[in-house]
């Protein structure tokens, strides 16, 4: 089995794990944006892998350049009992749609960051997830780190290799497409006319300056509508 995170930390042991400072943890648990520990005999709280996944998807967040009250409204969308393996789709759909550099590891490395030592089958699953990539040595891969968790965290459940590949070739194609509308959308009716209008210099500098600030809601946007519309698909197809 893939090590999970663990179901008991401390604040120490969750700051390690995420990367983070306490001091950090202790700001997002005062903005309301992680829920308080369990605490245990003497007081001693204890975080949880749902602590873990919501650290992991603040800083996906803040990589696409969401300002911090545009993660408290994102956060606050979510159900209060949200698992960690949902948060970790979460993750892994706002990561995907501006995908971090791919850094390399050895089969070792990679082991190490999933936890386990890793078979052919396991590499074959986190591939079809798109969290690894093999290269033409058989012992180093590219990983993708928006990604990976992700794909660590589904890594046992009982769903066909066919299946993930097929699932990660529908996301593919209708973000592709949707990339496509988009783009031909602004560029039509926002962008073209800006440009026959004659700007400065400046101003071009300006637009294109807006344009990245407006790709975080686009991202915002897209992933909490596939979140509703499955949630919707999920609805009616229940018996």
């Amino acid at each position: 089995m893939a090590a999970p995170a663990p179901s008991q930390m401390t604040v120490d042991e969750l700051a390690a794990r995420a990367g983070v400072t306490v001091r950090t943890l202790r700001f997002y648990s005062a903005k309301g944006l992680l829920p308080p520990p369990e605490l245990g005999p003497r007081r001693v709280g204890w975080y949880g892998a749902e602590h873990l996944g919501r650290l992991e998807l603040i800083e996906e967040l803040q990589r696409q350049g969401l300002t911090l009250a545009a993660i408290e409204r994102y956060l606050a969308q979510l159900p209060e009992d949200i698992s960690s393996l949902d948060l970790a789709f979460h993750r892994g759909l706002v990561a995907s749609w501006t995908p971090e550099a791919a850094e390399e590891a050895t089969r070792e490395q990679l082991g190490r960051r999933v936890g386990r030592e890793l078979s052919e089958e396991d590499v074959d699953r986190l591939a079809a997830m798109g969290a690894v990539h093999r290269t033409e040595d058989p012992e180093l891969f590219k990983i993708e780190p928006g990604m990976l968790p992700l794909g660590v965290r589904v890594l046992d459940v009982p769903i066909p290799l066919e299946t993930l590949l097929a699932a990660r070739a529908v996301v593919r194609l209708h973000s592709q497409a949707t990339a496509h509308d988009l783009h031909r959308l602004f560029r039509d009716t926002v962008w073209r006319p800006y440009r026959e209008s004659e700007p400065s210099e400046q101003e071009l500098e300006r637009m294109k300056g807006l344009t990245e600030r407006i790709q975080p809601m686009v991202v915002q946007a897209l992933v909490t509508a596939f979140q509703r519309s499955l949630a919707e698909e999920l609805t009616r197809s229940e018996p």
